[in-house]
C-alpha cells in the first residue's frame, strides 16, 4: 500500500480537546530542576546560535550547545521551534509546564540545540525516529560535518518504515498523486479529495520531494509547518519547508538512506559519557531498557568504576531529549561540561503566521465563543497554525471571548476555512457575511 503524507495537519480530525491534550502530553510531568543543567554565563546573551550544522569531532558523539530564551509576549513554542530549527515535541519535552501555545512571556525556555548522534554508520543520511530529527553526513577534506533537522514522521496506524533505503530520484514542485487509502479515509470525514494535487498552497508535499527507493516513501517539505516534531504523517518524512530545501540542494539521487529508532542514545565528548533518553515506542520500553543496561555495563566494566544507575534511570524516566552527562570516562580527569548560552529574542520569528488586518467588508467565520480568555487565545494560536493558514485572532464580549477567523475575500473562501476547521479540528463554525449596510 503507498503510503504518502495525508493533507491534514493533525491526522483523523482530532477534536480540540483530543488535541490539547495529545500537545501538553508531550511535555511530560518533570520540572526543569530536575535534570542538571549549569545555568548560563550571567549577562551574557548570544545573537545567535548555531541550529543546523556542527563538526564532529574524531572519537566524539556529541554535537551541538544547549540555550536558554527568555520568551515575549505573543510568543508560541511552535515559532520558537521553527525559528530555532526544532520540532515542537523536543521543545516541549524540554521545557515541561510551559504552555504550547500561550506560554507566558518573560518565562525562559530550553533550546535543545545539543544533541547525540545515532548509533550507526556516519554516512549519507541518517533518520532517528525516536528523536524525529534527520542527520546528514558530509566530508569536508579531512574533517566530517553533520547536518541536522527535525522532521515529522509517521503515526502509530502507518509508521515511517526503518531500514536500509537510498534516494531515488529527486523533484521539485512535485504533484501530490492522491493514495486510495488517504482518498478514502478524507471521503469518511466529508472531505472529497481529487486524483491529484498540482504544486501550489494546498500541496502537502510542499516545494521539494526526495522520493526513498522503498516505494511510496519520501522526505518531503509540507504546508503544514506546525506538524514537524509529531508522529502526523502516513509513513513520509516532513521537514520544514526552509530545511527540505538546503536538503534537496546538498543530496544527490542514490544518496544512502538509513531509518533507526533509537530511543536511548549514549555519547562522548571531552571524556564525559552522556546519556539522552527519548520516550521508547510504546510496547518496547522494556526491551530498549535492557539494551541500554548492556552497552553501559561493558563500558562501566571497562572502566572499572561503578556507574550511578540511580542517574541513569531519572534520565531515563524524564526522557526529556537532552544529553546528560553521567560518568567521567577517565577517572581524574576535570569534567568539562559546557554551559548552556543565552540568546537574544530575535526581532522577528521566522514563519511565524502573520496575522492581516481586518477588513470592514470582508466575510468571518466564528470559531468560538467561551468565557476563559486563555482558552480562546490558545484556539486562535491552533487554528492560525493551520496549513494553509487560517488566520484568526479574540474579542472580547462583556464577559467572553470570541474567536474569529478571518478577514476572506468572499463567501466561498469563509466556508472553505469553516470546512477545514470541522475536518481538521472538528470546530462547528459559523460563516459571518459582511454587513454593506454599515
Amino acid at each position: 500500500m503507498r503510503r504518502i503524507s495525508d493533507p491534514s495537519p493533525f491526522r483523523n480530525g482530532l477534536r480540540l480537546t483530543a488535541l490539547c491534550i495529545f500537545i501538553f502530553s508531550l511535555s511530560g510531568c518533570a520540572s526543569m530542576k530536575s535534570v542538571q543543567i549549569a545555568p548560563p554565563f550571567p549577562g551574557h546573551r548570544e545573537k545567535e546560535i548555531e541550529r543546523n550544522r556542527f563538526p564532529v569531532a574524531r572519537g566524539e558523539d556529541v554535537i551541538g550547545r544547549l540555550a536558554i530564551l527568555r520568551l515575549e509576549t505573543g510568543d508560541t513554542l511552535p515559532d520558537i521551534a521553527r525559528h530555532f530549527s526544532l520540532g515542537i515535541n523536543a521543545i516541549s519535552t524540554a521545557n515541561p509546564g510551559v504552555d504550547v501555545w500561550v506560554p507566558e512571556a518573560g518565562e525562559r525556555v530550553l533550546l535543545p540545540l545539543s544533541f547525540i548522534l545515532p548509533d550507526s554508520p556516519r554516512k549519507g543520511i541518517v533518520i532517528n525516529l525516536a528523536t524525529m530529527r534527520l542527520f546528514q553526513y558530509k566530508e569536508d577534506g579531512t574533517s566530517l560535518l553533520v547536518t541536522t533537522y527535525p522532521v515529522g514522521i509517521g503515526t502509530d496506524e502507518r509508521p515511517t518504515p526503518t531500514g536500509q533505503m537510498h534516494v531515488a530520484r529527486k523533484a521539485a514542485r512535485p504533484t501530490w498523486h492522491v493514495p486510495a487509502s488517504i482518498a478514502e479515509d478524507h471521503r469518511k470525514k466529508g472531505d472529497i479529495l481529487p486524483k491529484a494535487v498540482p504544486p501550489g498552497p494546498d500541496n502537502p508535499l510542499g516545494e521539494y520531494a526526495l522520493y526513498l527507493s522503498k516505494s511510496g516513501y519520501l522526505i518531503h517539505g509540507t504546508n503544514k509547518p506546525a506538524s514537524i516534531g509529531l508522529t502526523a504523517t502516513n509513513g513520509c518524512l516532513r521537514l520544514y519547508p526552509e530545511n527540505v530545501k538546503l536538503l534537496f540542494d546538498e543530496t544527490p539521487v542514490k544518496t544512502p538512506v538509513l531509518i533507526v529508532n533509537q530511543p536511548y542514545l549514549l555519547g562522548q565528548r571531552n571524556g564525559v559519557l552522556y546519556l539522552e533518553a527519548h520516550a521508547p515506542p510504546e510496547g518496547s520500553g522494556a526491551l530498549e531498557s535492557v539494551k541500554l543496561q548492556k552497552k553501559l555495563s561493558t563500558i562501566e566494566k571497562k572502566a572499572q568504576r561503578t556507574l550511578d544507575w540511580k542517574k541513569v534511570k531519572e534520565v531515563q524516566a524524564e526522557a526529556r531529549g537532552i544529553p546528560v552527562p553521567i560518568f567521567e570516562l577517565r577517572q581524574g580527569s576535570k569534567k568539562e561540561v559546557a554551559k548552556p548560552v543565552e540568546v537574544e529574542h530575535p526581532e522577528r520569528l521566522y514563519g511565524k503566521p502573520e496575522i492581516p488586518a481586518l477588513k470592514l467588508l470582508a466575510w468571518y467565520v466564528l470559531a468560538a465563543d467561551v468565557p476563559d480568555k486563555i482558552e480562546a487565545q490558545r484556539l486562535a494560536a491552533i487554528i492560525n497554525h493551520q496549513g494553509p493558514q487560517i488566520p484568526a485572532r479574540v474579542f472580547k464580549k462583556s464577559d467572553r471571548y470570541r474567536v474569529i477567523a478571518g478577514p476572506f475575500d468572499d463567501g466561498s473562501e469563509a466556508k472553505n476555512a469553516a470546512k477545514r476547521l470541522k475536518i481538521d479540528l472538528e470546530i462547528d463554525s459559523i460563516v459571518i457575511e459582511p454587513n454593506k449596510n454599515e
